[in-house]
């Protein structure tokens, strides 16, 4: 009688069905996946610190007395605008200069422009000051003069707009006179004078108030990168995306070995023939 037949050992591949995992193709996978995953892990916490950040800010501005509830200070001694300074009452002495309108601004879910004009103070420098917002487009409305001879104005500070400001106009083209962007960037090539980093909105109506042709005073708005805004929520997703992006990393690799340990491992038992 001829003897049974024997089982295949598992012997023959139990100790050399991961050897593939030493072939210069998996050195190759095996470095990216060594690299890709602390780097996404590092990036997610990136990530997430800057969102706590956003929330540790805002924590903190809640915190704080409402900027305009706070006694006036020399303009010098609240520059250079941050989180903290931005919308203090800021106190400045001298004469207006020039005058600019600023189109595409909403107030109240209505459009309009802001009146703005450079007050020259003693240092020879302006300062930017938005006395109001009119309804309409600039050139169909009338704009009230500015007040002549040495005045003192009292405003809420505010950052210098970029191209993130809302309402901002970056397309350039604007008719003389007009003005896209409040900054000193955007002035310092219209006027013959140095222009302060910053300005400042006035938070009562001039004299003629909100009727007929008068000018509603423009809100202060909050600095940039103080609150829950959608950029720190955007830092939040990122933070998501990063994390999941290593946990798939981790196991498409994991997908890739088990598929090649069972492709060994039928060769090594004759099930399959060898690629090779």
């Amino acid at each position: 009688m001829h003897p049974a037949p024997r089982a295949p050992c598992r012997r023959t591949y139990r100790g050399g069905v991961y050897r593939f995992l030493l072939t210069p193709r998996w050195w190759g996978i095996n470095l990216f996946v060594v690299l890709a995953i602390p780097f996404c892990v590092f990036m997610g916490t990136w990530q997430l610190g800057r969102f706590e950040d956003r929330v540790e800010t805002h924590e903190k501005a809640e915190a704080r007395p409402d900027p305009g509830t706070r006694s006036p200070e020399p303009l010098d001694e609240l520059l250079p605008v941050s989180t903290e300074t931005s919308g203090r009452p800021a106190v400045a002495t001298g004469t207006y200069a020039d005058q600019f309108l600023v189109p595409g601004r909403e107030l109240d879910d209505r459009a309009g422009f802001y009146v703005l004009d450079l007050l020259r103070t003693d240092s020879g420098k302006a300062l930017p000051v938005v006395r109001g917002w009119l309804a309409g487009t600039p050139g169909s409305t009338e704009v009230p003069s500015a007040p002549a001879g040495e005045i003192t104005v009292t405003g809420d500070l505010q950052a210098s707009e970029n191209s993130g400001t809302t309402g901002v106009d970056v397309s350039g083209g604007l008719p003389e006179g007009q003005l896209g962007m409040i900054s000193a960037a955007s002035l310092v090539n219209l006027v013959p004078y140095d222009v302060y980093d910053a300005w400042v909105t006035l938070p009562e109506p001039e004299a003629g108030g909100e009727g007929s042709g008068g000018m509603k005073p423009v809100p202060a708005a909050a600095a940039q990168g103080s609150g829950l805004d959608l950029k720190a929520f955007q830092n939040l997703g990122y933070t998501g995306e990063w994390f999941v992006f290593g946990g798939f990393v981790l196991f498409m690799w994991f997908r890739l070995v088990r598929r090649e340990a069972e492709a060994e491992r039928d060769v090594q038992l004759g099930l399959a023939a060898d690629a090779d």
